[in-house]
C-alpha cells in the first residue's frame, strides 16, 4: 500500500512534453532564478577583506530567498550581561536584511548555535530576540555546541528571510 501512494504521489512530477511546455508558462523560469544569485558583501573594509579572505558573503540571495550567514554576539569590556552582545548581533542582521529589501518579518527561519550551556543564556537571549522577532514567529531551531569559529563569541545566528 505505501508503495502505491509512493508512486501517486510520484506521478505528477512525470509529464508529457507538451504538457510540460504548458506548465512551464505558469512556473517561474528555473534558469531566470539562478541568473538572480546575489551576494551581499560588508561595507566595512576590513570585514570586507577577511570575508573575501575566508571565502563567504553577509547574505546571498537566490530567487526570493536571502540566506544570511551566521553572526556571532561577542561580549565586549565594558558590556553589562550578555544582551549588549546580543543586541548589536541581531542589529548587525538587521542592516544586512535592510541591505537585502527585507526585514525582520519576513524572516521565515531563525538558527541559533550557543557556545556552551544553553541555559545561562536563553532568557537574556530570548528578551532581545523578542525585540526584533514578533508573532507570526519563524522556525527556530537553537543548538548548543562546544566551539564557534569566534572563540569568544556567546552564540552564532543565522537567518533565512522571503522576499
Amino acid at each position: 500500500m505505501n508503495r502505491l501512494i509512493a508512486l501517486s504521489l510520484a506521478t505528477p512530477l512525470a509529464c508529457l512534453p507538451a504538457a510540460c511546455a504548458e506548465r512551464a508558462t505558469d512556473e517561474p523560469d528555473a534558469e531566470a532564478e539562478a541568473a538572480t544569485f546575489q551576494t551581499i558583501m560588508p561595507e566595512d573594509p576590513d570585514a570586507l577583506a577577511f570575508q573575501e579572505t575566508v571565502g563567504y558573503s553577509d547574505a546571498a540571495i537566490v530567487g526570493d530567498l536571502v540566506i544570511q550567514a551566521g553572526v556571532v554576539a561577542v561580549p565586549e569590556e565594558g558590556d553589562e550581561g550578555m544582551q549588549p552582545a546580543f543586541t548589536r548581533a541581531f542589529d548587525q542582521i538587521g542592516k544586512t536584511l535592510t541591505r537585502a529589501g527585507v526585514g525582520w518579518d519576513d524572516v521565515v527561519e531563525f538558527e541559533t548555535f550557543h557556545n556552551g550551556p544553553m541555559g545561562p543564556q536563553l532568557d537574556e537571549f530570548v528578551e532581545v530576540k523578542n525585540r526584533y522577532i514578533t508573532a507570526p514567529f519563524p522556525a527556530w531551531t537553537a543548538v548548543g555546541v562546544t566551539e564557534l569559529y569566534e572563540p569568544t563569541a556567546l552564540v552564532e545566528i543565522k537567518v533565512t528571510a522571503r522576499r
